[in-house]
């Protein structure tokens, strides 16, 4: 099974059964993806070293305008897409077997857990996993310490509080704070 066959899948079973291919297939590139955040945390990089790197990691085109402060840590990096003017401060972990999207623009604060997986509440079961894709809008904030859960969209212009635990998407403009996160308020857009 390759990344593409995973994502298929993906797409069609949104489960996935211990010891299945799938889940020999997760573990195998894992392997990988501890490997090249090694090499990310190991030593200094400069910013174009960083990108490099995340490429690696994620085999997406990443822009010029990325920035990464490691340490970072991901469980699978194949299916973590950026976009422009993205900045990950340190110390962030990344769970995207199930698809993390960030929008342009999207700042992430210290230490931000995104999870896009969970496993089986039935015991004979928990070691399966139900994935479910994350994505962050346009100029979303996220602040440190963050927790993005499965399946949570974050609408373009957001502002997730530190240390918020998001379970719920949140809309766009709007600031989520609270565990679990709630709607605090609104964001009046400038008219240009």
């Amino acid at each position: 099974m390759n990344t593409l066959q995973f994502n298929e899948q993906l797409k069609q079973k949104q489960y996935i059964q211990a010891q299945s291919d799938m889940h020999k297939h997760m573990h195998d590139t894992a392997q990988r993806a501890r490997f090249i955040t090694s090499q990310i945390n190991s030593a200094f990089h400069t910013d174009e070293e960083i990108r490099d790197l995340f490429f690696q990691l994620t085999d997406c085109e990443i822009d010029e305008t990325f920035i990464l402060f490691p340490p970072f840590f991901a469980d699978y990096g194949k299916n973590i897409k950026v976009g422009k003017n993205v900045f990950i401060n340190s110390g962030c972990c990344f769970q995207d077997q199930g698809g993390i999207d960030i929008g342009d623009g999207a700042l992430i604060g210290q230490q931000v857990v995104i999870a896009t997986l969970n496993h089986d509440f039935q015991p004979t079961k928990r070691a399966n996993l139900l994935p479910k894709p994350v994505k962050i809008g346009k100029n979303v904030w996220i602040g440190a310490h963050a927790t993005i859960c499965p399946g949570v969209t974050v609408g373009d212009n957001a502002v997730i509080a530190a240390g918020a635990v998001v379970t719920k998407d949140v809309p766009q403009n709007a600031v989520a704070g609270g565990i679990p996160a709630k709607i605090i308020k609104y964001i009046q857009t400038e008219c240009k």
